[in-house]
């Protein structure tokens, strides 16, 4: 097994391991099939598994999820692709009316267990329309788990439960993090959906950070240890379930907390993880929270532009030297 793989090539083997295991898991999106996605997160399922089950569907995102929706309910477990997060927007009425809810109406008769993947995020300087963290949108709808995985092996063992749910799941792949490396996972590798990692121990602020945002969490928390500042930082894989008692065990150590989310700060998910922290763990609050996040605007293509837009290492720092003294 090789040293390392890269978080693209760990999505194809995650969905691979499940198409192996289970003969109900199918692959429709556009591109995916010989073209191995315009990412290259399938490269290889059509050459193994075939036409028969890595399906190419038209440009049209109502189709594919509509087409996944009557699969699912129907016996099969699809695995959907809608090519970027933004164009979630052009399948809502599926994804927040129709799938969430089947379950719910039905008394639990007919369940719908299929996996929305999608690329997700900025900082690659590919503009308004195709750059969005719309992980904020998802978790407005009650009946939809959101899983976001910042590492490789995360990538894997995430896939698998999530193919394996029997509730819907949206499965965010950060376009910036498709290059990055890391342990490849283990056999059998399952990581249940809804519990975070404590990513690097430290007793003096608590950092949560999803998806891409966890290694600029921990770029931020290596320089603030130059300083004497010691980060617990906390990688929360998923937003749906919602792991708030290890961030709170981690507040129970250090007192601050600073949230990293690469949405805009007007209704991002960092809010959600505030209001819980202020109902369940107010007294362990010795400072203010922070919510390091992006600004209420449409993402800039320039890449200068857009740095001023989405968090930063050095937003992070200053965020965290301020809590510090307070």
């Amino acid at each position: 097994m090789a040293d390392v793989i890269t978080y693209r090539d760990a999505v194809a083997e995650g969905i691979a391991r499940e198409m192996r295991r289970d003969a109900s898991v199918v692959c429709l999106g556009e591109d995916i099939g010989a073209a191995g996605g315009v990412f290259k997160t399938t490269t290889g399922l059509h050459a193994e598994f075939g036409p028969e089950r890595v399906w190419d569907t038209p440009i049209s995102e109502q189709a594919i999820v509509g087409a996944a929706m009557g699969a699912a309910m129907t016996g099969m477990r699809p695995v959907v692709e809608i090519m970027f997060s933004d164009f979630l927007a052009c399948c809502w009425d599926y994804l927040a009316n129709e799938i969430p809810k089947v379950r719910y109406m039905t008394g639990g008769q007919v369940t719908v267990p299929l996996v929305v993947r999608t690329a997700n995020g900025g900082g690659l300087g590919f503009g308004a329309q195709h750059s969005q963290s719309t992980e904020n949108w998802a978790l407005t709808v009650p009946g939809l788990r959101i899983a976001a995985p910042a590492t490789p092996a995360d990538v894997v063992g995430m896939m698998a439960a999530a193919i394996r749910s029997d509730d819907p799941v949206v499965f965010f792949e950060h376009k910036g993090l498709l290059a990055s490396k890391g342990p490849p996972a283990p056999p059998d590798h399952v990581v249940e959906l809804g519990r975070a990692s404590i990513v690097r121990e430290g007793g003096d602020v608590t950092l949560v950070a999803l998806a891409s945002m966890v290694p600029l969490a921990l770029k931020a928390a290596d320089l603030l240890a130059g300083e004497g500042i010691e980060a617990d930082v906390v990688d929360l894989r998923c937003l749906v379930p919602l792991d708030a008692p290890t961030v709170l065990a981690s507040l129970g150590k250090t007192s601050r907390l600073v949230i990293v989310e690469e949405n805009p700060y007007q209704g991002g998910w960092g809010a959600t993880v505030v209001s819980v922290v202020a109902d369940e763990g107010f007294g362990l609050l010795d400072a203010p929270v922070r919510r390091v996040a992006g600004e209420c605007v449409p993402l800039p293509f320039a890449d200068a532009l857009e740095e001023q837009v989405i968090p930063t290492v050095d937003k992070v720092v200053t965020e965290v030297r301020r809590l510090a003294a307070y």
